[in-house]
């Protein structure tokens, strides 16, 4: 009689996933990181911006304003003035821009829609990105320019959103000229703080100056 065989042990074959490939960044997801650092590089600059402004109780006191004596006089105190305001005429400009824009909703979204398609397809665009592509074709970075520049050209000079902003502009300008024309400059309100120390105000310098008169102009004591 032979002998009876072992049993066999179930054996299980495991069978070796195929290994996953690890996704491969696109340029949509180095978009977020890109706009991320784009703004915050904006806002550091206008932190940086901001940080050289004048205090605004200088801008809006209304002692410091005199009637200019002549046209030369008045572009002489507009020149200083811009040098010395420049940063708090510049924020004056750019509310008043942004004041119109809010009372103008249709200006306002045509011109983010605008500043939307410069960012995502020419400043943060990535340099290893896909050509865009639309109707069927692709598009060189040139003729992606050329169509933003054309775009941008056609929203400024042929619709109401050219006219608003050069509207706002002007009305920011006017009055950071009539302010800068009619406000004496810093310098010139020290030397009038300084006349008036050194003027008949101070006591000693009256006795000191009437003394000095006195003694050249008197004559000779025998």
């Amino acid at each position: 009689m032979a002998a009876a065989s072992p049993p066999l042990l179930p054996t299980t074959v495991v069978v070796p996933a195929a290994a996953t490939p690890s996704p491969i960044p696109s340029a949509d997801d180095a978009n977020p990181a890109a706009v991320r650092a784009f703004l915050s590089r904006l806002l550091e600059s206008g932190r940086r911006a901001l940080s050289g402004a004048r205090p605004w109780s200088e801008l809006v006191d209304w002692s410091a304003l005199s009637r200019p004596d002549s046209l030369s006089d008045a572009t002489s105190r507009l020149r200083k003035n811009l040098a010395y305001f420049r940063v708090n005429y510049a924020a004056v400009v750019a509310l008043s821009l942004g004041a119109s824009l809010l009372a103008h909703p249709f200006s306002l979204a045509a011109l983010l829609a605008l500043l939307a398609a410069w960012c995502l397809l020419y400043i943060l665009r990535p340099a290893d990105a896909a050509p865009v592509a639309a109707f069927g074709r692709t598009f060189s970075d040139k003729e992606v320019l050329g169509g933003l520049i054309a775009c941008s050209a056609f929203a400024v000079f042929l619709t109401s959103v050219g006219s608003l902003i050069f509207s706002a502009l002007a009305l920011g300008a006017g009055v950071v000229c009539a302010h800068g024309a009619l406000r004496v400059p810093e310098e010139l309100l020290f030397l009038d703080d300084g006349d008036q120390a050194g003027g008949s105000g101070n006591p000693l310098m009256s006795f000191i100056a009437s003394a000095t008169a006195g003694t050249g102009g008197g004559g000779r004591v025998v």
